[in-house]
């Protein structure tokens, strides 16, 4: 039997603590992975992680880590701003990575990850795996065959509102339980597109293919937050509206506010001649992908949907940060068994360049030609524009 990946977590915040430490102390994937280290610059906080959910070793900083941490692969789980440097710093110690959204800020950083990769032979896999989840693999079936008709327009996105201030993560006094949110609000890294509308976008390329100019207009509305009382300045912006151009005259809008949204969670919405599908309904009526039923019966349809996710089974149903781990897990896979993912990191490296030539379409006044695409056919592009 083949021995379990030893993984290394980067960052023992909110998403570490409350869903990759978690499921992977459950026995089915202990059988495949394993949590044999943990780092955070946080005073004791590795060292907490690691005595609540029994990892081996814990660390204060990365290059310690690679350096004595009996480990395979790492997850990245810090602040966006700093995955580009501890990427780096992994591949070149030749680890396997996978990257939590997302994988950087610029499309330079990821070309440079992707070549190191390449050079040091080892995996990236890069969250959100949005391609992963039936209902979205279920949309895109639906418009190639033309179920819409001659599709016309699409839009996505999501918004902040409060849900990083008030994750339970951040409200108590011990290091597991006080993880200050304020790097979510400051450059670089920061603001919806790279935390939130990072999903929707993942979604969207996928099953309308890769976007060929964008232009758009940001800017900051909030700029000022509150964490336990002290005021947080915020410099990343929180309000942005962006036009994708995916050629022959097929646009989308998308969007990450400060507060509000237009479409469904992260599910995009689709226009077409003949019908239209908007969240997770088609022509006004339950879109029905497979698991549908199981999915919309949950109280939350965004867990019932990430309750279908490939290795999301048993105890882990009713665990936080499901679709997180399923990309884990898409690299444990891809490292133990050789199986390939759709969470990749030239998909994700195609996201950044929207993300990052919005941002230059809003500064600048003037559209912008992305430089960046991703394995997504030119079949299936024309019968979808078609």
């Amino acid at each position: 039997m083949k021995a379990p990946l030893k993984l290394g977590i980067v960052g023992a915040g909110s998403v570490a603590v409350r869903g990759i430490l978690p499921h992977a102390s459950l026995a089915d994937f202990r059988e495949s992975v394993v949590s044999q280290a943990v780092c955070d610059p946080v005073e004791g906080r590795a060292e907490a992680a690691a005595q609540k959910f029994n990892v081996p070793q814990h660390f204060l900083g990365l290059e310690d880590m690679l350096q004595r941490g009996d480990i395979d692969a790492v997850t990245i789980c810090s602040p966006i701003s700093l995955h580009y440097q501890q990427g780096k710093m992994a591949i070149e110690a030749g680890k396997h990575v996978h990257f939590n959204k997302t994988m950087t800020t610029t499309v330079d950083e990821a070309n440079e990850l992707i070549e190191l990769a390449q050079k040091h032979k080892v995996h990236l896999v890069a969250s959100p795996g949005e391609m992963l989840r039936p209902h979205n693999q279920h949309i895109k079936k639906l418009i190639w065959e033309g179920q819409l008709g001659t599709l016309c327009w699409a839009a996505c996105g999501a918004a902040f509102g409060r849900y990083h201030d008030e994750e339970g993560v951040r409200q108590g006094n011990d290091p597991l339980s006080n993880i200050d949110p304020s790097w979510y609000y400051r450059k670089p890294g920061g603001g919806p597109l790279y935390d939130m509308t990072v999903y929707a976008l993942h979604g969207l390329t996928g099953v309308l293919g890769p976007v060929k100019r964008i232009t758009a207009m940001s800017g900051i509305r909030i700029k000022e937050r509150f964490f336990k009382g002290k005021p947080v300045a915020c410099d990343a912006d929180d309000n942005s509206a962006m036009l994708l151009d995916f050629g022959d005259g097929l646009f989308a809008f998308a969007y990450g506010t400060a507060h509000g949204a237009v479409t469904t969670h992260f599910t995009g919405s689709y226009f077409g001649s003949e019908g239209s599908i908007v969240g997770f309904t088609h022509n006004g009526k339950p879109l029905e992908y497979p698991g549908w039923e199981i999915a919309s019966a949950e109280e939350n349809q965004i867990k019932g949907n990430q309750r279908l996710l490939p290795h999301i089974k048993g105890e882990h149903i009713n665990m936080d940060e499901q679709h997180v781990v399923e990309d884990v897990m898409q690299l444990v896979d891809l490292i133990r068994d050789g199986k390939p993912t759709v969470a990749t990191a030239e998909h994700a490296r195609h996201v950044v360049d929207i993300i990052e030539s919005a941002y230059k379409a809003a500064a600048s006044g003037m559209v912008q030609e992305l430089k960046t695409s991703f394995n997504w056919s030119e079949r299936e592009l024309s019968a979808t524009h078609n």
